[in-house]
């Protein structure tokens, strides 16, 4: 589920006026009798197939709906077989362009957006999408038996009216730059699919909706096949034409990473993105690759950087002192553990948007200024005092016996000390800890967390490491049953709506959010208003930097590190790919979307075919 809503905003964000597109910021690209996207081939032949691997992190799944809470999903459900009113384009990223709404009308106040969906769109069982299945759409992701992560994406739609047949209203609480694409982003559904049934019970029933492919073969909670739709609806559009060519896409399901690895090298699959450094250099080797027959390949990755870190869960008592949070962050050695354990191949997260625009840097700026001023008494004055904290150093002239000299002063300013052998408060009480981990990725956590783990004993912290299974992780994490554990949330060029997921103090009580620190405080809030309201994209810069830097004095999470590139490898000769390649891409997208089998290979195709080495 986090993942769908994460690639929905990677896909939809959005002001340039057009009625066949919409932009949040800028111009678009494509004027309305545009034939194709840059980055595709339109005359790609079509069948064959191509055989994907799920992330480890989903061993198994248990239900056909990806929109609820309880269960997992199988992989690419979300992707291949829901569509929405606006699909987004991978090289403009805050641009989107009409797929089942032909058009969409912007009011002149920004309060509402009106679509008019397109007469040739149907479902895959024969039946039109009309209005008032968007609306049965939303009135379900919004409703009872939903995941929370939609009741937060659509907070501000105030009101969904349907003007006719195929004319759709939503009315916005606020006037936002933003809000036409987080609607447009819709997943829509036919008003058959649940009907008479509480949406969290709606889990065998297989979708109805309007997406190139449907459920194919499968062996129900393992591997799982897509079958193309052989009359799918938007075949022709200038927005679909030379995408998902393949006749079939197939998903295979593994527990264990090794095992993965190992089914990779036997041609069980075709392609992979690796995450680990260690596995990209020790184990991604061998005759296969140095005879070409694997090709291994960093691709360039311009999308916005990606936060990975440790979050540390502030609901918990021994946590609610930031001081206590910051302490414990000063005890890992990025500086080591990046020479040492992943071959120097990463750069340092020092806040939320790495690397981007809205990272705040130094002092607060004029623009922060005046978004901070106004919460004076909510904030802690270290913010306008103060440089924004950036993870601390072991280069020269730092050091990790500094880092845990402060680390030190730190828990004893919160009230731990160490007395008996162990830190502990006043109470007499210890300080203990557990990092929850996946049982797939437990060999490649417990390389990386032993030598934190050394660093946290020195202070007098027990620290432990919990392997959990994929489905009793996703559940703890669920209900906020750790003290820390580690999430990679995907980059944005414009973070939005999302915000409130992650952030905000209601979805620090909503269980099954994303806001898995806990982060409850009224100034953050605020901030995430004031992005959301944003009109212009340097109002959205002022925000964001805002939020960060409160963020980042709240010492909320431990942060880890990013690569400016993708690792990723296929089995070479299989497959064709597109001459022009996107600017903001996640591997797997541009894969299912505009690559194709070789075989059998159509000359049709062959003028702007390049062959994926």
């Amino acid at each position: 589920m986090r993942q769908f809503v994460l690639l929905l905003m990677l896909l939809l964000q959005t002001p340039a006026w057009g009625a066949h597109a919409y932009a949040q910021f800028g111009d678009i690209k494509h004027p309305a009798d545009f034939k194709h996207f840059d980055w595709v081939n339109p005359t790609a032949p079509r069948g064959g197939e191509i055989t994907l691997v799920a992330p480890t992190t989903a061993s198994q799944y248990d239900k056909y709906n990806p929109f609820t809470l309880k269960g997992t999903a199988p992989p690419g459900l979300g992707e291949l077989v829901f569509e929405s009113l606006l699909t987004g384009t991978l090289d403009e990223p805050t641009t989107a362009y009409g797929l089942l709404a032909e058009d969409v009308s912007i009011g002149p106040d920004k309060r509402s957006a009106t679509f008019r969906l397109n007469p040739k769109a149907r479902f895959q069982d024969g039946s039109p999408v009309l209005a008032q299945d968007v609306k049965y759409s939303f009135d379900r992701l919004t409703g009872k038996g939903a995941h929370p992560a939609y009741a937060n994406l659509f907070a501000d739609v105030r009101g969904v009216v349907v003007l006719g047949e195929r004319l759709i209203r939503f009315d916005f609480g606020q006037a936002s730059a933003e809000l036409p694409l987080i609607v447009g982003g819709l997943p829509v559904f036919s008003h058959k699919w649940g009907a008479g049934k509480s949406f969290d019970e709606v889990i065998t029933e297989k979708p109805i909706a309007s997406g190139p492919y449907r459920i194919g073969k499968e062996v129900f909670s393992r591997d799982i096949s897509y079958d193309r739709d052989s009359a799918y609806w938007a075949e022709g559009l200038p927005v679909r034409r030379g995408q998902y060519n393949f006749a079939r896409i197939n998903y295979r399901i593994y527990s264990d990473e090794v095992v993965q690895t190992e089914a990779f090298k036997a041609g069980e699959f075709d392609y992979i993105q690796v995450f680990s450094s260690r596995q990209w250099a020790r184990t991604y080797v061998g005759s296969k690759f140095d005879a070409g027959a694997i090709s291994k390949q960093l691709l360039p990755n311009r999308n916005a950087s990606d936060f990975q870190g440790m979050l540390i869960n502030s609901r918990r008592d021994k946590f609610k002192d930031p001081r206590v949070r910051e302490a414990l962050a000063a005890t890992m050695d990025f500086e080591w553990m990046n020479r040492q354990l992943f071959y120097g191949s990463y750069t340092r997260v020092s806040g939320y948007f790495p690397g981007s625009d809205f990272e705040a840097r130094g002092l607060p700026g004029e623009d922060e200024l005046a978004l901070l001023t106004p919460l004076r008494n909510k904030l802690s004055p270290q913010i306008f005092s103060d440089p924004v904290p950036v993870p601390p150093s072991t280069d020269p002239p730092g050091s990790l016996r500094d880092n845990l000299r402060r680390a030190r002063d730190l828990l004893a300013a919160a009230g731990w000390t160490v007395r008996d052998g162990a830190l502990r408060n006043a109470a007499g009480q210890r300080f203990t800890l557990e990092f929850l981990v996946g049982q797939a990725q437990a060999p490649s956590s417990m390389r990386i967390l032993a030598p934190m783990i050394k660093n946290l004993e020195k202070l007098g912290i027990q620290a432990s490491i919990r392997p959990t299974d994929a489905a009793l992780l996703q559940k703890r994490m669920d209900v906020f049953d750790y003290d820390i554990t580690t999430v990679r949330v995907p980059g944005r060029e414009a973070p939005g709506s999302e915000l409130r997921d992650r952030f905000s103090s209601a979805a620090a009580r909503t269980e099954g959010s994303n806001n898995l620190p806990g982060v409850a405080d009224p100034a953050v809030d605020a901030l995430i208003e004031k992005a959301l309201s944003a009109t212009t994209r340097p109002q959205l810069v002022a925000a964001l930097r805002a939020l960060d830097r409160v963020l980042r004095f709240g010492h909320y999470a431990i942060p880890e590190w990013y690569q400016s590139s993708y690792r990723t490898a296929w089995h070479a000769g299989r497959f064709g790919q597109p001459e022009t390649r996107p600017l903001y891409y996640q591997p797997e997208n541009w894969i299912l979307s505009a690559w194709w089998a070789l075989t059998p290979v159509s000359t049709a195709g062959a003028a702007s075919t390049t062959r994926a080495p």
